[in-house]
């Protein structure tokens, strides 16, 4: 009865001075609003790590065409494939790392390291004089950049109860931003010597070197973030105790407001025996799985669609040039982050993470199924449908990522935040090395069958995308996906 709830005595969390985490919990046990300062830090990361990953894009082509490595117009698309691939690749490799340093060491000496990283190979990449230095500043850059995964711990950790639907909601925005931005940029101040002779001689620096501003820009953002980062908070525990006393969540009531609720972590992984062991912890692999295949098919369309759209239309491509590929994808970043602030929350509160990712899954399939009918298109009309179906698009892979985020964050309590993010990443990245790779092969393959009975020119390649995007929703029922209150099927 409440007035038995109301006169239960409380359980009060002990608090230590020198910790940085207690000092967040302190202030969200008497602070029910949204953390907008710490959520701003977060913004900013996220959209520093996401810039440099997809703003080679809209010049990608090109830039294999000028470092006369591809012997055919035919083969570019394949040699792409490996300069997108090689950043994932090296993100692959080091993003558990990084979890499990951002568990033990904290989470703003890894982010402050991550961004260090953007500052330094990200202008590197620009300077490319040949093929190889373009993979291997890529792949550096990848390897150390572990930002991601610890920025999601970091968004729920520093954020109430109640508002970390939000903070990851804001995550997704902003990396769905950057990756949206990203290409903007790459796609209007790629080959500047070209497009404004009278700021930029073919002399200059940016005239030897045409991909050297977008990669510029982008560093020097990262520089502005990297001195925001002193202003970070710490969030993680550094005391021995935090494991293994009883505490509450602050908000954390019951539904009638009138007490709080007392959490035994202990009792709570007797309830959930295999938490401990993250590779047994089936609701948070079966997420980390599915947002894996999703993300795979996010990052093969990402390529595809900028080769696509600047290739010739002999090609059935549409003869876009950099700046008109920076433009849709500009418009469509502009879009997402109306969604995510205003539209998102009450969508996920009205249908849940998996429920929304399944309807999002579903519905991109027939709109990517059009894709090959806009070389039928010219003029106002191709600008007009190009653009929302970009916008579509995007808007429909954030509510899905955006899920799957939720779900791996709700499986595992704080201390294993930062490793089940840095595993998710790995997995993640795994899948997102071989989607450009594996995208370029197969746009230069279908680039080559024009005249093919089954499924001629660029129809086979948005058909395997809606294969890939039909696997991951699937997988979003059960038995495959578990959440965390239910058990695993057996």
């Amino acid at each position: 009865m409440p007035e038995e709830n109301a006169s239960a005595p409380l359980l009060e969390k002990v608090y230590h001075a020198d910790c940085p985490g207690c000092k967040v919990d302190r202030w969200k046990a008497t602070n029910e609003g949204i953390p907008f300062r710490e959520l701003f830090y977060v913004w900013l990361v996220t959209l520093c790590t996401a810039l440099p990953i997809s703003s080679l894009f809209p010049f990608l082509y090109f830039m294999v065409r000028d470092l006369n490595i591809a012997k055919r117009e035919e083969d570019i698309g394949f040699y792409a494939g490996y300069i997108g691939s090689s950043f994932m690749f090296g993100r692959a490799l080091t993003s558990f790392l990084w979890g499990i340093l951002a568990d033990k060491y904290g989470r703003k000496p890894v982010i402050v390291f991550g961004v260090s990283s953007v500052v330094i190979f990200n202008t590197l990449f620009g300077l490319s004089t040949n093929f190889w230095m373009a993979v291997s500043t890529r792949f550096l850059l990848g390897s150390l950049n572990g930002l991601l995964g610890p920025i999601k711990a970091y968004a729920v950790e520093v954020s109430p109860k109640k508002h970390q639907a939000s903070a990851l909601s804001l995550v997704a925005t902003s990396w769905g931003i950057g990756l949206i931005i990203g290409p903007a940029i790459g796609g209007y101040l790629a080959q500047p010597a070209d497009k404004f002779p009278n700021l930029f001689p073919k002399e200059s620096i940016f005239g030897r070197f045409p991909y050297f501003l977008p990669c510029l820009c982008i560093s020097l953002i990262a520089v502005g973030v990297l001195v925001a980062c002193i202003w970070l908070p710490e969030t993680l525990h550094t005391h021995k105790e935090t494991r293994d006393h009883i505490s509450y969540d602050p908000l954390g009531a019951s539904e009638d407001g009138s007490a709080f609720k007392v959490k035994d972590e202990q009792t709570e992984r007797k309830k959930y025996p295999s938490e401990e062991n993250l590779f047994k912890n089936w609701p948070l692999m079966s997420s980390i799985i599915v947002y894996s295949i999703f993300s795979f098919h996010d990052m093969a369309y990402t390529e595809i669609f900028s080769l696509w759209a600047e290739s010739d239309r002999k090609y059935g491509g549409l003869s876009f040039s950099t700046n008109d590929v920076g433009q849709v994808l500009a418009i469509s970043g502009f879009s997402l982050l109306v969604f995510q602030l205003f539209l998102y929350p009450p969508l996920e509160r009205l249908f849940g993470p998996v429920s929304s990712s399944r309807i999002a899954g579903v519905l991109a399939i027939p709109l990517l199924s059009t894709y090959p009918l806009f070389s039928m298109l010219s003029g106002a009309g191709l600008f007009v449908v190009v653009n929302f179906a970009s916008l579509l698009k995007n808007i429909l892979d954030i509510i899905i990522n955006i899920g799957m985020v939720i779900l791996q964050n709700n499986s595992v309590e704080q201390h294993q935040r930062g490793a089940a993010n840095g595993m998710s990443m790995t997995l993640m990245s795994i899948f997102k090395s071989v989607a450009p790779a594996s995208g370029g092969a197969l746009f230069s393959w279908a680039q080559k069958r024009q005249t093919a009975s089954f499924l001629p020119g660029d129809q086979v390649v948005f058909f395997a995308l809606n294969v890939v995007k039909l696997l991951g929703v699937l997988l979003t029922f059960r038995p495959f996906l578990t959440l965390r209150n239910e058990p695993p099927s057996t």
